[in-house]
């Protein structure tokens, strides 16, 4: 077999193909590459697969494997290089004994095809499971703790002692129950000042005079006065309450 002319034939057909997207890189020995993209392929975003295959002839090919590397993948999962590169070694060696570039590349674009479904049902399958945990969350959110009648009255206890209920809840009872006046004195500190201010105003203490007019016609002497407390007369002090 003439190798050269099997591979300069080769070349020949993998231009004609390809129509100018075959890269010639070198010719002795012939280095050349070929573009291949997945389906739904879009150049700097997430969507479709692509990269480069560089073949290299070697001196006895076909009779033997030519090398092949990877070069530029676009949106390639960890591990995916090692893949692809495995299954074209195993291409090349179903095809042995004639030109392959053709079978090897049409594999490979069939690999990234399926590698590209792959990847979209994965990310289907994640979003999905994001938007199922998201709802997941909305709902709990809105439907909170379940409540049992001592969830609610702990936090019933806890609002009122934050918003100070329990305080004027406390004050309300004081002043709706009737008070003594040992209670008024010991909870109204300005009664213990109306005393005082009782006895610094001259006006304060009135006498009703008109109790003295007839004491004239009262028949007293001081025995009786002193002896007997029924004819005893004493003033009448009209008491004016200083806060009313």
């Amino acid at each position: 077999m003439d190798h050269k002319s099997e591979q300069h034939e080769e070349i020949e057909a993998l231009d004609s193909i390809y129509s100018g997207e075959l890269q010639i890189l070198e010719t002795n020995p012939h280095k050349f590459m070929l573009t291949i993209k997945s389906e739904e392929y879009e150049p700097e975003s997430e969507n479709g697969l692509s990269c480069d295959l560089e073949f290299t002839y070697t001196a006895k090919y076909p009779e033997e494997p030519l090398d092949i590397r990877i070069e530029s993948p676009e949106n390639f999962e960890d591990g995916d290089e090692e893949k692809l590169l495995e299954h074209l070694k195993e291409q090349m060696e179903e095809n042995l004994g004639m030109v392959m570039v053709f079978t090897l590349v049409s594999a490979a674009q069939e690999w990234l095809n399926v590698q590209w479904d792959r990847i979209k049902l994965h990310r289907e399958e994640h979003a999905a499971k994001k938007l199922i945990e998201e709802e997941e969350a909305e709902r709990k959110r809105f439907e909170g703790t379940r409540v049992t009648v001592e969830t609610f009255m702990k936090w019933k206890e806890q609002f009122d002692e934050e918003m100070g209920h329990n305080k004027r809840r406390e004050l309300a009872l004081i002043q709706s129950k009737k008070l003594t006046g040992r209670e008024m004195f010991m909870t109204d500190k300005t009664l213990n000042e109306s005393d005082l201010k009782f006895l610094d105003e001259g006006d304060a203490v009135k006498v009703d005079e008109s109790l003295f007019q007839n004491l004239d016609d009262l028949d007293l002497n001081d025995n009786d006065s002193n002896d007997d407390d029924s004819y005893r007369i004493e003033p009448v002090r009209e008491y004016i309450d200083p806060v009313n």
